[in-house]
């Protein structure tokens, strides 16, 4: 069979008819990944891969099953098709499985406009391994980094297509350019490390690796020598690098998965105030050149900008088909999946409204209190919300950072962080989720 991603979804949707499915829709994905790493200055690794995933989901009455191969071949398609029956008709019913009615989805998409993929050429090895070994020295040049763990560069294009029995069919491609760099200072026992990382979609937009390299080992350093916190009650800034994490936690909770469950500590929430007033998360898809940004979801309805909490009140939950149906409500265009499962809610690129002042300003507002650079591990509560985790990062007195700490624990319950924070005015354009530093009201820290 040609090797056409739109052929091939096109020929397991057929397949999937022919073999007895009610409704089929089927993802193809092509993809191809370098990635090259860099120690004491030599090639440390190098590696490429290339290949063609396909998934296919069946639906048959209320019932649905998914398989997912490696091979096109048409026999490898039809195989697939029976077995997929096959499953489906031994599935559970479900009567929240189908496809969207064909009005519901999307048409007339702009792609050019999203900027996915960089239509520059596919980057060589050497090129490649010269970004990590320039990362790499611009770390080992800052004054106290004693060595550098690892210095990467990589590069990712991927192509999908979509086809459904309902007639929808579409696909986008998308790349990715990336550099890293992790940086330690002091020996032994008084090793502390950092690392800095840059992505984007284009590669003439990602920073010069020496600039990464560089911001790897500053942050090494900045951690040398660090204390633990005093335990008790005190505000905490979250940095923009983990700030994300928090708002990553109400969307988990608003997700029309765990609502359907009953397991969310934001299911009574829906018209409630989550936010202070004024501040409002978009959920914006169409931001170009951004890796989350996409036309349309995984089952083919049209993506757009919609209000997830809008000035500080809760307005809807993130839902697939499926979800929906459950709640009686409608899709709010977020399914995404795998070549080998079903359809799920999910959230890409959002916004949360900034401050009007920078981290610093954050800072001297607080006074005494800590500012977190990094996570570790976490025990969150999904149904109550209750948030506790390790931390590392700076103590501030008198408004300024004085010292590195480590060794701590900051624990709370996320609703109430969340109608407390402060943001800062820090959001870095590039990221797919625009949140700022966040100042949140006292926290237990758990230190010495």
């Amino acid at each position: 069979m040609k090797n056409n991603l739109e052929s091939i979804a096109a020929a397991l949707v057929e397949v999937a008819r022919k073999a007895g499915a009610d409704q089929a829709d089927a993802l193809a994905v092509e993809g191809t990944s370098i990635g090259i790493d860099v120690l004491n200055g030599k090639l440390e690794a190098a590696e490429r891969s290339e290949g063609i995933d396909v998934g296919l989901r069946v639906i048959v009455g209320n019932r649905q099953a998914c398989v997912s191969a490696s091979d096109t071949a048409g026999e490898t398609l039809r195989q697939m098709a029976e077995r997929a029956v096959a499953m489906a008709r031994e599935a559970p019913e479900d009567p929240s499985v189908g496809l969207a009615a064909p009005e519901e989805l999307a048409h007339d998409w702009d792609l050019a406009a999203l900027e996915l993929e960089d239509p520059t050429a596919e980057p060589d090895p050497a090129t490649l391994e010269e970004d990590a070994r320039r990362a790499e020295a611009a770390a080992l040049s800052v004054g106290g980094v004693t060595k550098v763990q690892s210095a990467s560069a990589s590069y990712g294009r991927q192509r999908l297509h979509l086809c459904a029995s309902n007639g929808f069919s579409g696909g986008y491609a998308r790349t990715s350019r990336s550099v890293s760099c992790v940086a330690i200072t002091g020996e032994g026992l008084g090793m502390e490390r950092d690392f800095a990382a840059e992505s984007r979609v284009f590669q003439a937009d990602l920073p010069a690796p020496e600039d990464v390299g560089r911001e790897a080992g500053e942050r090494a350093v900045a951690r040398r020598d660090p204390r633990r916190p005093p335990t008790g009650r005190f505000p905490v800034v979250f940095d923009e690098r983990v700030a994300a994490t928090l708002i990553g936690h109400l969307l988990s909770a608003v997700n029309g998965t765990a609502i359907v469950r009953g397991a969310s500590w934001a299911r009574d929430l829906l018209g409630k105030t989550v936010l202070p007033e004024g501040i409002s998360l978009y959920e914006e898809p169409h931001r170009p050149r951004i890796p989350a940004s996409r036309p349309f979801d995984a089952e083919g309805l049209a993506t757009r900008r919609r209000a997830i909490v809008e000035d500080g009140i809760l307005t809807g939950w993130t839902l697939d088909l499926s979800t929906a149906r459950r709640l009686g409500l409608e899709s709010t265009a977020n399914a995404v999946r795998s070549t080998g499962s079903p359809p799920s809610p999910g959230v890409g690129n959002v916004t949360l409204t900034p401050g009007e002042h920078d981290r610093e300003a954050l800072l001297r507002e607080i006074g005494e209190g800590l500012l977190v650079t990094s996570l570790i591990g976490s025990t969150i509560n999904p149904t109550t919300g209750d948030y506790s985790r390790g931390a590392a990062g700076f103590w501030i007195e008198g408004g300024e950072i004085r010292h590195p700490v480590n060794e701590l624990t900051i624990a709370g319950n996320l609703l109430e962080m969340l109608r407390s924070i402060t943001p800062a005015n820090d959001a870095r354009p590039h990221k797919s989720r625009l949140v700022p530093s966040l100042a949140v009201e006292g926290l237990t820290i758990a230190g010495d």
